[in-house]
């Protein structure tokens, strides 16, 4: 049976048959379906009800099992969220006739209800929340729900600030500008956290990069060529949690050769709310280069293609990334690769197509400072024997560039071992992987 990991955006249990995981897969896919038909808020809520039942120990796989009905812990989040599904279904069904992805829908939803032993009467997933208050906000107003809420000043009488502007809000309220944070992962992969630790990682399969309460980031990686340890990201998926009177839930999925200008559900900005606006898509180079702009939670994302991988660069207020449970522990923007997925000096084997003298020389052209990217890009052309993995590194520096707060750690190198965020929410890594990797090229 294949690892549960490998189908990244499903979050399915532990031996669920790789044929449901496709068609769970191609639905999420299913950009095409009917205007009025909506199935593909029923796919997105499904996704949203799941994303708390994946185990710790396998990324993307549900936790519990467990016999009887609706048995286990896991099994029963499930059924639940099963049951929420076909609801949804049952509720769309008559202005989707004729549409492939509700019926393919229909259909899975049963085979899985039967898998784990789901019944079809009883209780279901709580309904998608309008989520969570706005990061950065001050006591709630008086007047109607609001988001952002009001400092003396505003009570005053003074204009409102723009609840979907996160920087506005907040300077407003605080008198300062926020403070942000930068997250990269790029080539075989590289992680640069958000304390400015530097790993190279293993991380076969689907890996969360973030998982707060605003964003949940998931990279999903294979081996960059046969017989190596060293991985690439093939795909990245991206969910934008609802928020308020902000915006609709919204998915993201970007893959190797596919990097689509819009949501999965054809839109480019955060739906019909009155805040709609603060969530947008363009793009930079079609094909290789996508921004996405979340000034609701002051929060830009690039995403890259490079020589056949994916890369993943964030700017992000530092309200928003500390947004997470004790559950939500593993991101490796956060932590960086946990000790068991750094590669090891005795992995760091590569073909020969190109040797040390030749990757440097090679690396030195666009990267002049010997630092961590200049490094990672020679760990990557070693590695693929590809002289274009140098694009990767070189990109990823120049969006440290612009997104780093602070210029002095744009330039990384093995004294430097990072200051976390708070001992409490962001615990140091064990060991500098950037000191791991420049044993493995000497």
């Amino acid at each position: 049976m294949r690892d549960p990991s490998q189908y990244p955006a499903l979050w399915l249990p532990h031996g669920s048959p790789p044929t449901l995981s496709t068609l769970i897969l191609l639905l999420l896919l299913c950009g095409y379906a009917h205007s009025q038909c909506k199935i593909l808020r029923c796919n997105a809520e499904y996704v949203s009800s799941t994303l708390s039942l994946r185990g710790g120990g396998s990324p993307g796989a549900l936790r519990g099992g467990g016999g009887g009905r609706d048995g286990g812990v896991g099994s029963s989040g499930l059924c639940r969220a099963l049951r929420s599904y076909a609801l949804c279904t049952r509720r769309t069904a008559r202005t989707c006739r004729g549409d492939l992805a509700f019926h393919s829908a229909v259909h899975g939803i049963e085979d899985l209800m039967i898998q784990h032993n789901c019944s079809r009467q009883g209780p279901t997933a709580p309904p998608p929340p309008r989520g969570p208050a706005l990061p950065g906000a001050g006591p709630v107003r008086s007047s109607g729900p609001a988001l952002a809420g009001a400092s003396p000043a505003l009570s005053s009488g003074s204009t409102a600030p723009d609840p979907c502007d996160y920087e506005g809000r907040f300077s407003r309220l605080h008198g300062r500008p926020p403070g942000f944070l930068h997250c990269a992962a790029f080539g075989d992969p590289h992680v640069r956290s958000f304390h400015h630790h530097f790993h190279t990682c293993r991380v076969q399969g689907a890996w969360p990069l973030l998982d707060n309460d605003f964003l949940f980031v998931q990279a999903t990686s294979s081996p960059v060529a046969s017989g190596a340890n060293a991985t690439t990201t093939r795909k990245l998926t991206i969910i934008f949690k609802n928020m308020q009177e902000c915006i609709d839930q919204k998915v993201y999925q970007a893959e190797v050769d596919n990097l689509p200008a819009a949501f999965e559900d054809g839109s480019i900005n955060g739906g019909a709310r009155p805040g709609g606006s603060s969530l947008s898509i363009r793009t930079a180079k079609p094909g290789s280069h996508v921004e996405i702009q979340a000034a609701y939670i002051g929060t830009t994302i690039i995403i890259r293609q490079t020589a056949g991988q994916l890369s993943f660069s964030i700017k992000v207020a530092e309200d928003v990334a500390r947004a997470f449970s004790a559950e939500q522990d593993l991101q490796l923007c956060v932590g960086g690769c946990p000790p068991s997925q750094r590669l090891s000096r005795s992995e760091c084997n590569h073909p020969g197509a190109i040797t040390i003298d030749t990757a440097r020389q090679l690396c030195k052209e666009g990267l002049p400072v010997e630092d961590a990217y200049f490094h990672s890009c020679v760990f990557d052309v070693l590695i693929s024997g590809d002289p274009n993995f140098t694009v990767a590194a070189q990109a990823a520096l120049e969006d440290a560039r612009a997104f780093l707060p602070d210029l002095e750690k744009l330039h990384l190198f093995p004294s430097d071992a990072g200051v976390p965020l708070s001992s409490a929410t962001l615990p140091a890594p064990l060991l500098s992987g950037l000191l791991v990797l420049l044993l493995c090229i000497q």
